[in-house]
């Protein structure tokens, strides 16, 4: 990803928390309870929050998978961290870790982590991004494991569904349209079992894959 990226989420770290609570509708955090949810880590799991953003997601995931387990938020935003990491320390999330890297190049080994989540960052990144990013999930996910994927829905009105276009065609998903008509095709070949169902708040959906079998 170029620097002008992560200068932007840099930056937009300042206020992050605010605008997806605005636009999500989620003042209490259901979203957050409901991916990891999905996920079905448990107490002693390892979990991974790609795009972790200012770390709401790993939070919940820490919360999870307890002392005795394994939560790793990953961010290529040096900003989006350090809100991530003070949180965590906030917290007191010992079992917590932060790191700082590429979505479509994970530095960890095969089979690490039980689930995956990644929570209204995916439509982002680019074409051959996104790709390279399911396969490197699929990598380090266990057999069996699950990969939870939540996006904003797309907007019904008219107004707000053009500013939903115009922000993917700018952050770089300039084939979102041919995307968004098949979403679950991105968890093909990979994953089994690939759900889709909307959130409680009815502002963003859900889809999930379970990892097959070699």
């Amino acid at each position: 990803m170029g620097t002008i990226r992560q200068a932007y989420y840099d930056l937009f770290s300042r206020i992050y928390d605010h605008v997806i609570r605005l636009h999500s509708r989620d003042r209490q955090g259901s979203l957050r309870r409901f991916i990891t949810d999905r996920t079905r880590v448990s107490e002693g799991d390892r979990a991974l929050d790609l795009c972790t953003g200012t770390g709401a997601v790993a939070v919940e995931l820490a919360a999870r998978v307890g002392k005795g387990g394994l939560a790793v938020g990953l961010d290529f935003s040096f900003g989006m961290l350090q809100k991530a990491k003070q949180k965590s320390v906030n917290l007191n999330l010992s079992q917590l870790c932060f790191v700082r890297a590429n979505a479509a190049r994970l530095p960890f080994k095969d089979s690490a982590f039980r689930g995956v989540t990644c929570s209204h960052a995916f439509y982002e990144l680019k074409g051959v991004e996104r790709e390279l990013a399911v396969d490197e999930v699929a990598r380090v996910l266990e057999k069996g494991g699950r990969f939870c994927l939540m996006e904003h829905a797309r907007p019904e009105r008219l107004f707000p569904r053009v500013l939903f276009y115009i922000r993917l065609f700018f952050l770089g998903s300039r084939d979102v349209k041919q995307f968004l008509r098949n979403e679950e095709s991105i968890f093909g070949g990979k994953f089994k079992n690939i759900a889709k169902e909307m959130s409680p708040t009815g502002q963003s959906k859900l889809i999930c894959g379970e990892k097959r079998g070699e």
